[in-house]
């Protein structure tokens, strides 16, 4: 027998190196219509985090300020209650950015799964298409 590269064994083997051109193009497709939304979802959530990140500095910077400002001068205002109010402020904003990273790695792994469940039916689709009537195929030419 001579050495031929193809090893397909079954029906399924030959049809999923049939379909699998077009299914890659189905795939790329939708990743090309999902892309820029999920890329420009991903900018604004980094962007929000940058801006969380640099609140969490300010508010750390003026918590300071103030608690150098009470040391030196002792003012009848109680400054105490307000830097309480920035550290729970600081730390809300920690919950935030924190409950943002996670939405965002649920984003990126919903996609994943989208993408893996539309080629999965994709697949479905056209590997149940008729392709050619059972009669025909039955009949030795």
């Amino acid at each position: 027998m001579a050495d031929t590269e193809s090893t397909c064994t079954s029906v399924d083997d030959r049809t999923e190196d049939l379909v699998s051109p077009t299914r890659d193009a189905l795939v790329d497709g939708i990743v090309g219509l999902l892309k820029p939304c999920l890329d420009q979802l991903d900018d604004r959530v980094r962007a929000t985090r940058v801006s969380q990140s640099e609140l969490h500095e300010q508010l750390e910077g003026l918590a300071a300020e103030l608690s150098r400002i009470q040391d030196q001068t002792k003012c009848p205002l109680q400054l105490d209650s307000y830097i309480k109010k920035l550290q729970n402020a600081k730390r809300r904003v920690v919950v935030v950015n924190n409950i943002l990273q996670n939405t965002q790695d649920r984003l990126n792994k919903l996609h994943t799964q989208v993408n893996k469940e539309n080629a999965r039916r994709r697949s479905l689709l056209e590997t149940t298409s008729p392709s050619s009537t059972p009669s025909t195929s039955l009949h030795a030419p």
